[in-house]
């Protein structure tokens, strides 16, 4: 009788040790829908605290040097953002893709994104998670409802996604050759149709007063709401999503947005086996330099982990 009894202690100690163990961050949205569901209208009402703090950027640009001449030189300047005003965008890393080397590339990519991402939220900067075509994911969520009910802000031009590579100058850097369907290898065994991606990449996390959307409306709104005038861009594809989406580059740009893509944060859709034959880092570099030249400046992202020493301190003191 002991030792059954003694049994059932330890398999019962065993239970509730399990009951207890945190579920890993890829499984937050496995909870119940009512789950999600904020306690009150307070919990997704309230947005970060604008506190103070000041960025240091060191922008890269291209200039035509002299104009005319073909010929380009790289330029720095430095821009001193305050965290109030600032936003990090990362834009659709998901969860899986098309093919094994994206997958591969964005195992590599996301968890820096997250450190970059974490280290910039403490500072005050707000995070957008852009991961398009997987809304219905973080349907009822904090983070989801946030963006949504941001009031309308009527847009001096219609807000959409740009039309792919419309500019001939970046076909002549590779920029067109994903749009052939033509992937780098074999999909992965998650691969669902034409979609496989459900969610953004476990690695980032979603968290507090962070916003998700795959809509530049709604991002549009929120800024206008929150008084954020900067962006920085960050995952893939350079050459296509970063450039294009409602939330990207060239929408952001022509919205009156201070634009910076974070280059060591993202990455590009250039596959080497069609013109001009190169190295898939160099492909990306020369989409990099195009965006310098027509687009926005790049920042590196150790640049939006801390602020000017005595920035954050509170005014008085």
């Amino acid at each position: 009788m002991y030792r059954r009894t003694l049994l059932g202690m330890l398999l019962g100690a065993v239970g509730m040790a399990a009951a207890e163990t945190p579920q890993p961050r890829e499984e937050w949205a496995r909870q119940p829908p009512e789950k999600w569901i904020p306690q009150s209208e307070e919990e997704w009402r309230q947005n970060r605290f604008k506190v103070p703090g000041t960025l240091s950027l060191r922008a890269r640009r291209r200039v035509e040097d002299p104009p005319g001449s073909g010929k380009f030189r790289t330029s720095e300047e430095v821009l001193r953002w305050e965290v109030a005003q600032t936003a990090i965008i990362i834009c659709d890393v998901w969860d899986t893709d098309r093919c094994v080397t994206e997958v591969q590339r964005n195992r590599i990519l996301a968890p820096r994104i997250n450190e970059a991402a974490s280290a910039a939220r403490s500072l005050g900067v707000m995070i957008f998670h852009c991961p398009s075509d997987t809304m219905g994911y973080y349907a009822r969520t904090p983070q989801r409802l946030r963006m949504q009910r941001a009031p309308m802000v009527p847009s001096p031009i219609p807000i959409g996604a740009t039309p792919q590579n419309p500019d001939p100058l970046f076909c002549g850097v590779c920029g067109d050759n994903i749009s052939d369907g033509f992937f780098t290898g074999p999909e992965p065994s998650t691969s669902r149709n034409n979609v496989p991606w459900q969610r953004e990449h476990p690695a980032i996390d979603i968290a507090g007063y962070d916003g998700v959307s795959e809509n530049g409306q709604e991002v549009y709104n929120f800024c206008k709401q929150e008084g954020i005038t900067n962006l920085a861009i960050t995952g893939v594809h350079t050459n296509e999503c970063v450039l294009n989406r409602s939330f990207g580059i060239r929408m952001m740009t022509r919205l009156g947005f201070n634009m910076v893509l974070v280059r060591d944060l993202s990455d590009s859709g250039y596959f080497p086996h069609k013109p001009p034959y190169m190295s898939h880092t160099r492909g990306s570099e020369l989409i990099v330099e195009h965006i310098e030249t027509h687009w926005c400046p790049s920042i590196l992202s150790d640049d939006l982990t801390s602020v000017i020493p005595g920035s954050a301190d509170p005014s008085g003191s």
